[in-house]
């Protein structure tokens, strides 16, 4: 039998000061996820793949709506990292 997906789910975190937008901290924290497993990666191993899906996801990061506010500034940017990094989201057994 297959195993399940896990399920990922967002932790509050009342010290993130900007409203950012669900979907915005999930592709943070897959970049960061697809980062990780480019880096474990041993240099004989194809890594194509792993670099195509960064760029898909940079993309997708730099392009998002929520970055034409008039209000976003670098901060935000860094806290989104952090946010996705320390506490976004985990994976729910």
């Amino acid at each position: 039998m297959a195993k399940p997906r896990a399920r990922i789910e967002r932790r509050a975190t009342p010290w993130l000061r900007t409203s950012t937008p669900d979907d915005l901290v999930q592709t943070q924290s897959d970049w960061i996820r697809t980062y990780e497993e480019l880096a474990r990666r041993s240099p004989a191993a194809s890594t194509t793949a792993l670099r195509r899906r960064l760029i898909h996801l940079s993309c997708h990061l730099a392009g998002h709506p929520f970055w034409t506010e008039a209000d976003r500034s670098p901060t935000a940017r860094a806290e989104l990292r952090h946010h996705a990094h320390a506490s976004g989201w985990t994976e729910v057994a």
